[in-house]
């Protein structure tokens, strides 16, 4: 599906850095010390990486940073759209602010993101929360600083929700939230249209960033001492199709792989209509790209499947599994996501899914049950199976995936390996958290210097989802 990319100019982006400017000296002159910004983030990884790049620009106009919306002069949520559970937390959250916009009332209250994509939402919030200042859409992340100045400026609410496709912007500032982890979006929207899912809507149709650009990027990022850098697309594997000249996934990230430094790559997510054996030949022939697949299937039943229009079946499925497999051996960790519940599937279709988590031995799943999105063909489909017998449904997912995932976890005792010491543990109070190659989290007693170093840890003690482990001494 062609799209018509549209890069966002030089001009406008210095536009942007002039609203930055008059937003930084109205800030002064309005308070007697930097004003704090509270920025909530819902959903994926990507949200994440959208909401690090409104930060910068929030910085850039002079806001401070706080997690206490109470203490906020801005608070922004930026929403997800993929289950109705986010959403009614985001209305829940937002209308719990209503008394403190009423004390308050400079405080300024956005919403942006997903959610606010879809007209029904947005027409929501304007009548039903009218201390909401701002929203605004996926497509104007970029002009923040000109809408947050409108906001502050102007006595009417702002809703800009444009309905395009195509737009990147770079070069926009980012206020990571990890000094050694980050996020690179490489590419955004999606073309796959699953029958039950609103981020081709909401998002766009799928634009990849330039190699140059990513390239630049990863780079400053290595040379800023990141130890962990995750590609993020909708579908990483369709990256490439639309750039001239041409190039793909694998290119890309053997590309990134040959950077001098020391660390590690991740993706996601991968979409298994475009996982090709070139990629998994690359994550096994890649040193520092990560022995993770984290390969979404949704459904192990092919009728399923085709309703869901995942555009693979099953077989094609444990046919890349297995070839992962052949070529990174226990190394690699497979990880999936699951729908529970699709319209119309039978408890006999569901045990076709029970049967393929058999198969696989995913080291851990995302599991939901279905949720309609208003306006995806799925929303129309007949839906007989009430919520209580689906949710047993997942129950007994779940204990099976227990179950196998103590058994894989059982398979590393002894095991050495080199982990990314990502934080704290939760085992205890001098526990550190640290993810091995193949994203498995082994906890271990050390020291808070560690953080943000790779480290040898030896498993002593497999437990069902995590492993206790000690550091291995030299």
């Amino acid at each position: 599906m062609a799209v018509n990319v549209r890069k966002i100019s030089e001009q406008e982006l210095e536009a942007q850095r002039a609203y930055e400017q008059k937003a930084l000296s109205l800030l002064q002159k309005r308070y007697t010390s930097k004003p704090l910004a509270c920025v909530i983030t819902y959903g994926c990884q990507q949200n994440v990486a959208d909401s690090e790049r409104i930060k910068g620009m929030l910085e850039k106009m002079g806001y401070g940073f706080t997690d206490d919306r109470l203490s906020a002069k801005l608070i922004i949520f930026n929403t997800c759209a993929v289950r109705e559970h986010a959403e009614d937390r985001v209305f829940g959250n937002v209308g719990s602010l209503k008394k403190y916009k009423l004390s308050n009332p400079d405080v300024v209250i956005a919403l942006c993101g997903c959610m606010m994509q879809q007209q029904h939402i947005a027409d929501k919030i304007k009548q039903s929360f009218p201390f909401v200042d701002l929203v605004f859409g996926t497509h104007v992340i970029h002009r923040v600083p000109e809408l947050i100045y409108k906001a502050l400026t102007q006595k009417k609410r702002i809703f800009e929700l444009p309905d395009e496709d195509g737009v990147i912007a770079e070069g926009l500032p980012v206020k990571r939230d990890n000094d050694k982890k980050a996020w690179i979006p490489i590419m955004y929207g999606c073309n796959n249209f699953c029958s039950y899912c609103i981020v081709p809507y909401v998002r766009g149709r799928e634009r990849s960033r330039k190699v140059e650009d990513v390239v630049k990027e990863f780079k400053g990022l290595v040379n800023e001492g990141y130890k962990e850098i995750t590609l993020l697309g909708q579908n990483v594997n369709s990256y490439g199709k639309d750039l001239e000249p041409a190039v793909n996934f694998s290119e890309l990230l053997r590309i990134l792989n040959d950077v001098d430094g020391d660390f590690r790559i991740r993706f996601m997510t991968s979409h298994p209509k475009d996982c090709t054996k070139e990629l998994l030949e690359t994550m096994a022939q890649c040193d520092k790209v990560a022995c993770h697949l984290h390969l979404p299937f949704q459904s192990g039943n092919n009728r399923v499947l085709k309703a869901m229009n995942r555009g693979y079946t099953r077989e094609k499925y444990l046919e890349l599994i297995n070839y992962a497999r052949e070529l990174m051996g226990d190394e690699l960790s497979i990880t999936s996501d699951i729908i529970v519940g699709f319209p119309g599937e039978t408890y006999e279709e569901f045990q076709d899914t029970l049967s393929l988590i058999e198969e696989i031995k995913a080291t851990s799943l995302f599991t939901f049950i279905y949720s309609p999105r208003k306006g995806t063909p799925a929303a129309e489909m007949d839906d007989p199976i009430s919520y209580d017998e689906k949710s047993k449904w997942l129950r007994e997912l779940l204990a099976l995936q227990e179950k196998i995932s103590a058994s894989q976890m059982a398979l590393h005792k002894g095991k050495t390996f080199k982990c990314f010491v990502y934080g704290k543990g939760k085992l205890g109070d001098n526990y550190l958290a640290a993810r091995t190659d193949g994203n498995l989290i082994i906890e271990f007693e050390g020291d808070d210097r560690l953080i943000g170093t790779f480290k040898k840890i030896k498993v002593t003690e497999p437990l069902t989802y995590v492993m206790k482990g000690e550091l291995e001494r030299m």
